[in-house]
This record gives C-alpha cells, structure tokens and sequence, in this order.
C-alpha cells in the first residue's frame, strides 16, 4: 500500500526548530509507528550511556581548551593540548548525534541500544589514551618507540576498530527502521553511510610508509603524505599546508553525520517562504544531490590526500574535479525544482479545475 506524505504546513516562529512534519503520524507497512526524527526528543528516549558521555567530553573540551591556552609546551611542532581538544570536540558531537539517533528507534532497539553502548566505551577509552598521552608528553598516534606507547597505541587501535564495527551495526538498524518524513531519512541514511566511510578512510593512515620502512624510528603510520608528520598545518585543524593530509577525507566523511539532516533542517526551514520546498519530493531530491555531492568531495579530496597535494594549493586537476561536482550538483539541484515546480503547477491547476 502506498503512503502519501501531506506538505509540512509552517511552524510558528517558537515551534519553528522543533518543527515536526504532518509525515510523522504515517505508518509503516508492519501498522507500527515511523520514527518522525524530532529535535524535541523527550530526554528518556536519547541513548543514556552516549549521552552521558557527550556532557563528559563537552567537558573534556573545556578543560582541553584551557590547556591549549595557557600551556605552550609542544609535540611534533603543535600544542600539546591540541589533538585532544579536537577529539573532545569531533567525540563530543559524535556522542550526541548517536544519542538522538538511537533515541528514535522503533526496531532492533536492543542491537542499537547494546551498538551505541560499545560506541560510548569505545569513544571513551579512544579519549582516554589521546588525552594520557598528551598529558606525558608523548604522541599516540602510530607511536611503537617504547612498550608504554605500544601498549597505548594496541589499546586506541582496538578501540578504534570495535568502534567502526559497533558503529556498523548501528547504521544497518537504522536502516531497518522506516522514517516518516522521507527527506530526513534520506539524509540521516546517507549521513551515517558517508560517515561511516569517512571513518573507515582513516585506516589508510595506520601503514608505515617507505620512509618509515627504510628508516624506522619507532612510527609506523601517518596521516601526512609527501611530508614529515607535524609540519606547518592550518590553525586547530593542524591539516599540513605542504603536503597531503589524510585526516582530510577522514574529518570530512565522518561529519556527513551532521552535514546532511542539517540540509534537511535548512530545506524545511525554506519551506516557510519557498512552497517548492513543501513538496518532500523536492526536499527528498536536494538531500540525495546533496548527498551524492558530499560524497563526491570526499573522494576528491582522498585523491587530493594520496597525491600529497596540500587542501590549501590544488593543481589544476583537483579544480577542474571540484568544478565538475559542482556543476553536476547545481544542475541535480535545478532539475529537481524545476520538476517540483512543475507538479505544484499542475495540481494548482486541477484544483482549480474542480
């Protein structure tokens, strides 16, 4: 049986970010209720241990923040404070993006809730470890110099893959549970798997490469390509600006999980003076197009990355890529309003007719 989805009418300005669609009150083929996706979840459904563990990190950002400030000591040419800070900060948004998520599920709950508690552990022994070892003064990344910085790198490295695996499973229940509003399923669908190939990416740093081969100092990976790790890199975010950065794909592909339902927020957002964006169609295609062309500038700037070419001068290869994505893009994006366009006017025309 086909479900049709009523246009979202607008929201009063105080309802306006807890918006939820008329999308939500359908049903599944099963006869039980679809997740709606709301941003006023009620506390008891968001996931408790990631949760916790978000308000812990958001905490750890702080702290790391202070350090970062008030501490110059460096490590391979950065703040000592600075990779954790970054991590409390990515882990921090992680955590609660997976709280909210799980919080919806009408499905395998069990698997999601048992899926997001390993995420949570996991997550928090990966903080542990980088937060420790910057407090000893030590690297712990791809550091085997001494038993003490194998062990911890052993620790991070298992934690690391338990958490992509746990985080895999989580993606495959997610798709087992149906959505009411189409458009911000596609993008919270599309958002996970980009991510979660975002992360996976990140194991193209854990190889030693030739130079560490030929020499070994006691690293054995990097996340520079062309160039020595801790370099001159861009501020916070540390990406070298002399070479290639595989942190690149990494950072980018993960924060899909954000990227993307925030899309689908912003188009329903548009709704209000846009009656093309009414249409979950129309909102459903812009995700899809701007899905596929996220994941195209992932791809791009992983080659990018590969080719030890830094972000901050691209040759003109990776802008005529970058060009091409974006007139692909543009044209999905057209090609989509207009077709919305053209449906609007017509059932405004047999309305009128009747």
């Amino acid at each position: 049986m086909h479900t049709t989805h009523p246009e979202p009418q607008p929201a009063s300005s105080g309802q306006l970010l807890s918006q939820r669609t008329a999308e939500a009150a359908t049903t599944d083929h099963s006869g039980r209720g679809a997740a709606d996706w709301r941003l006023d979840l009620p506390p008891s459904r968001w996931h408790r241990p990631l949760l916790a563990l978000g308000i812990l990190l958001a905490g750890l950002t702080v702290a790391t923040a202070v350090g970062w400030l008030i501490d110059d000591r460096e490590l391979l040419g950065v703040n000592l404070w600075e990779k954790p800070l970054k991590f409390a900060i990515s882990g921090t948004i992680y955590a609660v993006t997976w709280a909210w998520i799980i919080g919806h599920f009408t499905r395998w709950q069990r698997v999601a809730w048992w899926a997001g508690t390993v995420i949570a552990i996991t997550l928090a022994i990966e903080l542990v470890v980088i937060t420790g070892a910057a407090m000893a003064g030590i690297t712990s990344h791809f550091n085997v110099s001494t038993p003490l910085a194998t062990t911890l790198w052993s620790i991070m490295a298992a934690a690391i893959t338990t958490l992509w695996v746990a985080t895999f499973v989580a993606a495959a229940a997610l798709w087992r549970n149906p959505g009411a509003d189409p458009a911000r399923q596609a993008a919270i669908r599309t958002g996970v798997a980009i991510s979660l190939l975002g992360m996976g990416l990140a194991f193209l740093m854990t190889g030693p490469n030739a130079e560490q081969l030929n020499d070994f100092q006691g690293i054995a990976g990097a996340h520079a390509v062309g160039v020595a790790d801790g370099g001159p890199g861009l501020p916070l975010l540390g990406w070298s600006t002399e070479g290639g950065d595989l942190r690149i794909p990494h950072f980018i592909g993960m924060h899909a999980l954000q990227a993307l339902p925030l899309l689908a927020l912003l188009l329903e957002l548009g709704a209000r003076r846009l009656g093309v964006l009414r249409d979950w169609a129309v909102r459903r295609g812009l995700v899809l197009t701007g899905a596929g062309a996220y994941l195209a500038v992932v791809g791009l700037v992983t080659l990018q990355a590969l080719r030890g070419q830094s972000i901050v001068a691209p040759d003109a290869l990776t802008l005529a890529i970058a060009a091409a994505i974006a007139a692909l893009a543009l044209a999905a994006s057209l090609g989509v309003l207009v077709a919305g366009s053209r449906r609007r006017a017509s059932r405004t025309t047999h309305e009128q007719t009747l």
